[in-house]
């Protein structure tokens, strides 16, 4: 991005270190919080998003305590109160006073939970690939898949390999990301989060894998609470992605005035597998919410 200023630092949060990096100038335009999914992932599959610091909006990433360049805690010491507290700790430090905040997969949750506190100066939400109910995210995963071909799916019901002539359970497991979570398969930014991810903060705060949510976000359930927000949301999804039409659905009921966005080629990462159409979606959102005066 010639000509855009980048900014990484850290800053304190309890006993830790969030790491964050600021593409453009925070002071030109009202910037895009981006939070990323996992729970356990990083930052890295939101570079192409950071494109938007060409147009004078400043783009702020971060990696949350537990994985990535944040501090890594023993993760019994990890939840959702945690992450939602470092996202409100990270704006302060930053003396961020309006934003626009873009959650995926987790991170959508995250910004929901963040929505929902009513904190001022936020503008919108961007709510990509996510959902409103764990268990409902949990039976559309299962039903996913389900759909796998059979040598597959055996492998990925069972949780490990069956026969030594069958898949492995991560090929298998690959398999299902193919299709439904990135379909450009390892991009480069998926290389890199895939190596600087944590799978026991996953493990922990979601589960083993997305059709079985054992750990502390089990049986969460906004659905109820979504009129609450009162901000402008955008909710994106792919086409192929885990957040499938009856997840879509559930947050429509309960946002009636969001906008959706739907991108044909995508699954789980349309910033990755569209990246170019979803940019422009995205700022033209970000620009509309700006031209009411909010």
């Amino acid at each position: 991005m010639a000509g855009v200023g980048v900014t990484e630092g850290t800053v304190a949060f309890r006993d830790w270190e969030t790491w964050f990096r600021i593409s453009g100038e925070v002071d030109s335009r009202p910037p895009l919080v981006c939070l990323h999914g996992g729970p356990g992932s990083t930052h890295h599959y939101f570079r192409r998003l950071e494109s938007l610091a060409e147009t004078g909006r400043a783009v702020i990433v971060y990696d949350q305590v537990g994985c990535g360049s944040s501090t890594r805690p023993p993760v019994e010491q990890l939840g959702l109160d945690v992450f939602l507290d470092e996202l409100v700790n990270l704006r302060e430090q930053l003396g961020l006073e309006r934003v626009h905040v873009l959650g995926t997969s987790w991170g959508g949750m995250l910004a929901i939970e963040f929505g929902l506190l009513q904190p001022r100066g936020l503008l919108s939400l961007v709510l990509s690939s996510t959902l409103a109910c764990a268990d409902s995210w949990a039976d559309e995963a299962r039903r996913l898949r389900d759909e796998m071909p059979e040598h597959h799916r055996r492998v990925l019901v069972a949780g490990e390999p069956l026969e030594d002539s069958g898949p492995s359970l991560e090929e298998a497991e690959l398999a299902f990301e193919r299709r439904h979570v990135c379909r450009l398969g390892a991009t480069v930014e998926i290389r890199r989060m895939r190596k600087e991810r944590s799978k026991e903060v996953y493990r922990a705060i979601w589960g083993p894998n997305e059709w079985t949510p054992t750990g502390t976000l089990a049986g969460w359930d906004v659905r109820d609470r979504l009129h609450e927000l009162d901000a402008p949301t955008l909710i994106t999804a792919g086409r192929y992605d885990l957040c499938t039409p009856a997840i879509l659905r559930e947050l429509e009921e309960g946002l009636p005035h969001a906008r959706t966005v739907v991108f044909d080629a995508s699954s789980h990462t349309p910033y990755l597998e569209e990246s170019d159409a979803y940019v422009r979606e995205l700022g033209r959102f970000l620009d509309q919410v700006e031209a009411t005066g909010r």
